[in-house]
């Protein structure tokens, strides 16, 4: 592979209400929602983004929230677990913020040499907190009521449920610039050297045979995103994946990064999204995430997209 991933850009799940949604990343998590736009191919929904003051690729945990959404099942072929960075010693300080609004924790053997707090949110999806050492490059946001020595610096890892390890291995080898790091039971974590990249370096697998085969709806991630740091390196990665027989999508425009899309051999579904435009491309980085955006193309429609969509009240 010629073109070298610099790690993972941004997480996309399946959420149900959208008020509990904002209300546990803002609140609880103390992240910021950089945009508060439309599903593109669905615009009747929400397509909520969350990160740090900027938005920068690697910060990015997104939601598609579908009111009454039915419950999906968590299993093979899906990123099962998304972790969230945070600095080293804060652990102690999250299990009493989240205890404080009745947010459930568990504290899992160390794993990795890694201290790690387990909870769901709102729906169910499993995330993770997890004391690092390293250094981040990004900017954590503290309009949230987390304080900045305690805040989600951007996403760690992802874990992916997988029957069969050896195919998603090459892929991760292949195409995406991750190496096998270490092995614990039957998980097996891949990390990537990309220079300068401090966030979204580490991607576990897990391998369980008899897992059940995943259902993506409220609950689960839909997909997971890797960065390109340009549209040239896309169009090239794109053109390599393709001259392997690998189904990849055409390039699609997100307004603030372009996409292409293509499914890793367990089934899970991967995104190739670049690093710019970036989140203040339709609005001063002050202003983010307060008001709905629209691409031009559905601006036409706004009316009725601001009356098909439910309100919701956010906070930081």
């Amino acid at each position: 592979m010629t073109i070298q991933p610099a790690g993972i850009h941004h997480v996309t799940a399946v959420a149900s209400d959208p008020q509990a949604n904002a209300d546990f990343y803002l609140s609880a998590l103390g992240m910021r929602m950089v945009k508060r736009t439309v599903n593109f191919d669905s615009p009747d929904t929400y397509h909520f983004y969350y990160g740090d003051s900027a938005g920068h690729p690697g910060t990015i945990m997104t939601f598609f929230p579908w009111p009454g959404a039915p419950k999906g099942r968590h299993g093979a072929g899906q990123a099962t677990t998304t972790a969230f960075s945070v600095p080293e010693g804060s652990i102690g300080w999250w299990e009493t913020h989240l205890a404080k609004r009745g947010v459930e924790t568990t504290r899992p053997a160390e794993r990795m040499e890694e201290d790690v707090l387990a909870l769901r949110d709102p729906d169910g999806l499993f995330i993770e907190l997890v004391a690092s050492p390293d250094h981040h490059d990004t900017d954590p946001w503290d309009g949230g009521g987390v304080p900045a020595e305690h805040a989600v610096r951007g996403i760690r890892s992802v874990t992916l449920t997988e029957h069969d390890l050896d195919r998603t291995a090459r892929m991760l080898g292949d195409h995406l610039n991750f190496r096998l790091h270490a092995e614990e039971g039957n998980r097996y974590r891949f990390r990537t050297a990309a220079a300068g990249t401090a966030v979204g370096t580490v991607v576990d697998v897990v391998a369980d045979p008899r897992a059940p085969r995943g259902l993506v709806a409220a609950g689960t991630v839909h997909h997971v995103a890797y960065r390109a740091p340009d549209a040239d390196a896309q169009v090239a990665w794109r053109t390599e994946l393709a001259n392997l027989g690998i189904g990849v999508t055409e390039v699609r425009d997100r307004q603030y990064f372009q996409s292409i899309y293509f499914r890793e051999p367990g089934g899970v579904l991967l995104e190739i999204a670049t690093d710019g435009p970036g989140f203040d491309y339709d609005e001063p980085l002050l202003e983010l995430g307060r008001a709905l955006r629209l691409p031009p193309w559905l601006e036409p429609q706004r009316s009725d997209i601001e009356r098909a969509l439910p309100s919701i009240k956010t906070e930081g």
